[in-house]
């Protein structure tokens, strides 16, 4: 199998419960056009995260090789405290590890939701949490506002800073996202290269799937939160042409968290910055904490160089 991708896919993702999701948008853009388009769902109540998985992996058997991006943390802080979650009993030590218990947690819940990890007594002391009528959830006693390293570049560099993983209260609470996308990534970690964290070789896979933050390539291009919510379609054009993408001709009604533009500008940065060898490059003092704690596609790239 050689390095080169078919289709870059952009997923704006959600942790909410239920099974279908207007705030989940996919989009996609392919190696050999400059045109990149929404995906319509197959249910019109929208996305489900099991659907999501199912489209990736028939677009793998379909025979295209594929790079896609989630928007969600692929794991928690590690290096800060050598431990997920200090002190804890039976502390996972390695992603998968992570994924396992998380899933564990909330396994009795549909569509991949993951947060019955807040009914669990023990961890659920980690996260801040929505409070449940069961009484599960709420702020922890051991929540602290920690942050990978992947976040704490992103904020060196482009003065973007990612919400910390175990908050998952509130618009900037991508806690809640994330634990569904470890069981995802759970599920499905033999059926895809996880980017960097997979140990074997990306070239042996046909579908990679690697972390993605939107805003950071909004503002790689230059491009505002005050200027999305101003003009929403001239903010994605001039994203998508940064990255050199032709402009869409409209965005999407009825999405207030502009779900759509996260998924398009997503597509467009994931074919500009990939690098076909490397899927991105790390420099060797980054890469072992990578592989623990997941790192964030295109974070280490400087706002004038894609």
């Amino acid at each position: 199998m050689n390095n080169r991708f078919d289709r870059f896919v952009g997923i704006d993702w959600s942790g909410a419960k239920g099974t279908h999701h207007k705030g989940i948008q996919v989009a996609v853009l392919d190696a050999d056009t400059t045109q990149a388009e929404l995906i319509a769902p197959p249910d019109r109540c929208g996305w489900s995260r099991q659907m999501v998985m199912d489209w990736l992996i028939s677009q793998r058997q379909s025979g295209l090789r594929v790079l896609a991006g989630f928007d969600f943390a692929f794991a928690h802080p590690f290096m800060d405290e050598n431990h997920y979650f200090p002190e804890y009993t039976s502390n996972p030590r390695t992603p998968p590890d992570l994924w396992a218990l998380v899933d564990a947690a909330s396994r009795h819940w549909p569509d991949h939701y993951g947060g019955g990890i807040w009914q669990d007594q023990d961890l659920r002391r980690y996260y801040n949490a929505p409070r449940g009528k069961d009484g599960s959830g709420g702020r922890g006693d051991r929540f602290l506002s920690r942050r990978r390293l992947t976040e704490l570049n992103t904020k060196t560099r482009h003065h973007r800073a990612p919400s910390p993983t175990f908050n998952c209260v509130g618009p900037a609470g991508v806690g809640t996202g994330s634990l569904a996308g470890m069981r995802i990534l759970h599920a499905y970690q033999n059926d895809m290269h996880i980017w960097p964290i997979s140990s074997t070789p990306h070239t042996a896979s046909p579908l990679v799937v690697v972390e993605i933050f939107p805003a950071l390539y909004f503002t790689m291009a230059g491009i505002t939160d005050r200027m999305k919510a101003a003009d929403p379609l001239d903010a994605l054009n001039r994203g998508l042409a940064y990255f050199g993408a032709d402009s869409m001709a409209a965005v999407t009604k009825g999405l207030p968290d502009r779900d759509d533009l996260d998924a398009l500008i997503s597509a467009a940065a994931l074919k500009s910055c990939h690098d076909p060898a490397a899927v991105f490059p790390i420099s060797a003092e980054y890469k072992l904490v990578a592989a623990c704690e997941g790192w964030i596609f295109g974070s280490s790239c400087d706002n004038n160089s894609v």
